[in-house]
Order: structure tokens, then C-alpha cells, then sequence
């Protein structure tokens, strides 16, 4: 009898293991399938945004001859001369059987508006060249661009596509003589913004949101360590301080709107601040990343043994002295750490920045923190909301760039982790 009920134990024990065994396998396999569905989607995103953004990074030139008459530059001021109407005369020696209005509107567009501006700034740097003739290569029309990557197909009907008959045929005998060839796209890199596609560029934005992330360093980490020491090492334990520790943990999970409406309010309607100023962007998103900042230092101050406050405080050493000699230099990697994720988030904010004014066009390049500017994340949707074709390579290529200062940004984080991080 007792071998019996043994037995039926053993079985007993047996089914349940095996049924363990089996739960612990799908779960492990659901765990899984669900990272590869995650990495499947994240390289879907990555390869879409690639695919129709890296063809930005190169742009269509046009090589014309262009006589500078010297009867345009009677002036000494060169900016008076009609440097358009130099181009313009170019292209019709290129294609004399251009004789009507249409057809000369129709050649003009095949040069960007921007051949004059180079143009222009070629004359200024070596004014012996007026009276000469002198081959330049200038950026084609954004169609043009288009035409030449692939995203104009010819063979559809005329009424149907943004460049005629008579166009391609020009282009066509320019090809052939060699005076058509895509280079990389400087523009892009050292150029602000601009309504035409092929001389937008997202340098202005860049420097926006280096300004912008300056004074949010400058506030954010200062003010979010010193209070987060405050809060662990020196303020008492007590109901106001709970309260505030438990407002510091829910501004964190507050929507970044809320952070430009309080923006909006403070700054711009009660101080009278200038709107669309790096200064007030790097003040509303000061606001933003502080709460970041004050969990993730005292989480870091938390990490540290109290052996180590013990030992100061045995060998004579103040309160201050204990925590800005030693529990200080311990805590501060996890203290960047989070002040990198902080502003790695700040850098990819939009939200915030429109209520405040930062989503003006805004063509010239910010020089100092008072100027007007904006940021990449809003210059990406600014040209996300253009109907322009060329803006939507400009779009995905603007996304590439902010995607490598965050994956930098985050990638300093895990070095200065793994490179000041002390294990007990």
C-alpha cells in the first residue's frame, strides 16, 4: 500500500515538473518571438527611413557657360548686378530654339534659383573674372533632382508628371555632352532652411538645437544634482518633504505639451521673453529634463554603501565633506548616465517647442542663444508637412541625423557607465 501512494506521488510530482517544464518553454518561446518581432519592426523602420532618405545626401548639378558682361557691373556695389539674368541668358545661348514665354520659363526652371546666389558669392571672391566667360556648375531645379534619382518616371504621360517633353530633351543633350552629374550634398549639411527643396538645408537647425541643449545642460545638471543631494543626504524625513519627492517622480511622467504650455505661460506671457529664442527652448526644456535628472542622481546616491558614508564620518570628516569628497565621485556616473538619457530626449522633443514658438521658418543661422531659431526635430516637421517631393527625402535624411546624435548620445551614456561605474 505504502509503494502504491509512493507511486502515485512520484507520478504526481512527475506531471507537475513536466508541466512546469513545458509552461517555462513557451514562456522562454513567447519571449522570444516577441524580441524578433520587435528587432523585425525596428529594422523596418530603419531601412525605410534609409531607403528614401539617403538619396538627400546627393544632388543634381547642371554645368552652364556664363559670359559676365561687364556693363552688369557699372555699380561697385556687385550685389546690384542681375546675376538671375546672367543665368538666364546662359541657358538660352545652351537652347536658342527657346523663343517663346513658355518654353524660356519652362528652361529657366531647370536651374535652381540658387545659381544666382552662386553666381553671386563666385564674383565677390575674384571680381577679375567680370568680363570673362567662365563654366559653373550650379544646383538643378528640385524636379530635375527628382527626375535624375528615379522618382519621375518619364514613361507616363506628359500631363502627368511635373517635367514636359521639351524639358527632357534638353536635359537629354546636356546629359549627353556631359554637363549633367550628381554630387554629394553640401548644401544640405551647411545650408538653413528654405521654401526650395534643393537649397533647404538642416545646418540652422543644428545649431538650434545645439543651443538649446547648452542651456539645458548648463541648468539641468547643476540644479537636478544639487537637489537631488538635498533630498538624500541633508532634508529632513517629513510629510513636506514626501511630497515633494512624490511631485518630483509624477513631473516626470508629465506630457512634454505641458512643459511648453507652462513655457507659454511663464516665460513668454508673464517675463515677456522673445518667442522662438534658443534661450526659452533651453528653459522649457530645462523644465522638462530635471525631474529625469533628480531620479536618476538619487538613484545613484541610493547605489552607494553606507560603509562608505560610515568610514568618512569615522575618520572626522563633516556631512558635506562625506558626501562631496566621497559619495559624490561614486554617484556621478549614474549621475551623467541619467543627464545624458535626459537630454537625449530633450533633443528629440517637439511638442514643447511648438507652444513656444519654435516652429517659425526661419532661413538664417542662428549665431548666439537671442537669435531666432529652431530645432531638428521641429525642422523635420516643418518639411513633413511640405507637398513638395523633394521635402520628403529631406524629411527621412534630417531623421538619419537625429537618429546618430541620439544613438551617440546614448552610446556616451553606456561608456561613461561602464567606464567610472565601481562594483561593490
Amino acid at each position: 500500500m505504502n509503494k502504491k501512494t509512493k507511486k502515485s506521488s512520484m507520478e504526481k510530482v512527475n506531471k507537475g515538473l513536466r508541466r512546469r517544464y513545458r509552461a517555462e518553454r513557451r514562456f522562454r518561446l513567447f519571449g522570444m518571438t516577441a524580441v524578433i518581432i520587435s528587432l523585425c519592426f525596428l529594422a523596418l523602420l530603419f531601412v525605410s527611413i534609409f531607403s528614401k532618405g539617403y538619396t538627400a545626401f546627393r544632388q543634381t548639378f547642371i554645368e552652364i557657360e556664363v559670359f559676365l558682361d561687364p556693363a552688369e557691373f557699372t555699380n561697385e556695389n556687385l550685389s546690384s548686378a542681375d546675376f538671375p539674368g546672367l543665368i538666364k541668358s546662359s541657358l538660352r545661348n545652351m537652347f536658342p530654339d527657346a523663343t517663346d514665354r513658355r518654353s524660356k520659363k519652362d528652361l529657366y526652371d531647370l536651374a535652381s534659383s540658387g545659381a544666382a546666389f552662386d553666381l553671386q558669392d563666385m564674383v565677390k571672391k575674384d571680381t577679375t573674372l567680370i568680363g570673362t566667360r567662365q563654366k559653373i556648375w550650379v544646383p538643378a531645379n528640385d524636379d530635375v533632382d527628382m527626375l535624375y534619382k528615379g522618382y519621375i518616371d518619364r514613361s507616363i504621360p506628359e500631363s502627368e508628371r511635373r517635367i514636359n517633353d521639351k524639358q527632357l530633351a534638353w536635359l537629354d543633350s546636356m546629359e549627353k555632352d556631359g554637363k549633367v552629374e550628381k554630387r554629394f550634398n553640401t548644401t544640405f549639411l551647411t545650408s538653413g532652411d528654405s521654401r526650395e527643396p534643393e537649397l533647404a538645408g538642416i545646418w540652422g537647425a543644428t545649431n538650434g538645437s545645439f543651443y538649446v541643449l547648452t542651456i539645458t545642460l548648463l541648468l539641468s545638471f547643476p540644479i537636478g544634482v544639487s537637489a537631488a543631494i538635498y533630498l538624500e543626504e541633508f532634508a529632513p524625513k517629513n510629510k513636506w518633504v514626501d511630497l515633494i519627492e512624490v511631485n518630483i517622480n509624477n513631473l516626470a511622467a508629465v506630457p512634454s505639451i505641458v512643459y511648453g504650455l507652462l513655457g507659454l505661460a511663464v516665460f513668454i506671457n508673464f517675463f515677456g521673453m522673445p518667442r522662438s529664442t534658443s534661450m526659452i527652448g533651453g528653459l522649457v526644456m530645462t523644465l522638462m529634463t530635471l525631474p529625469v535628472i533628480i531620479i536618476a542622481s538619487r538613484a545613484s546616491i541610493q547605489s552607494v554603501p553606507p560603509s562608505i558614508r560610515e568610514a568618512a564620518l569615522g575618520v572626522g570628516a563633516s556631512k558635506m565633506q562625506m558626501v562631496m569628497h566621497h559619495v559624490l565621485p561614486l554617484a556621478l556616473p549614474g549621475m551623467l548616465t541619467g543627464t545624458i538619457i535626459g537630454m537625449a530626449r530633450a533633443l528629440g522633443e517637439t511638442a514643447p517647442l511648438l507652444m513656444i514658438g519654435m516652429v517659425a521658418f526661419i532661413v538664417d543661422i542662428p549665431g548666439g542663444f537671442s537669435d531666432p531659431a529652431t530645432v531638428l526635430p521641429v525642422q523635420i516637421y516643418l518639411w513633413a508637412d511640405s507637398p513638395e517631393r523633394a521635402f520628403t527625402e529631406k524629411t527621412s535624411a534630417a531623421i538619419m541625423v537625429l537618429l546618430a546624435f541620439l544613438i551617440l548620445m546614448n552610446a556616451g551614456a553606456i561608456y561613461l557607465r561602464k567606464r567610472f561605474e565601481i562594483k561593490w
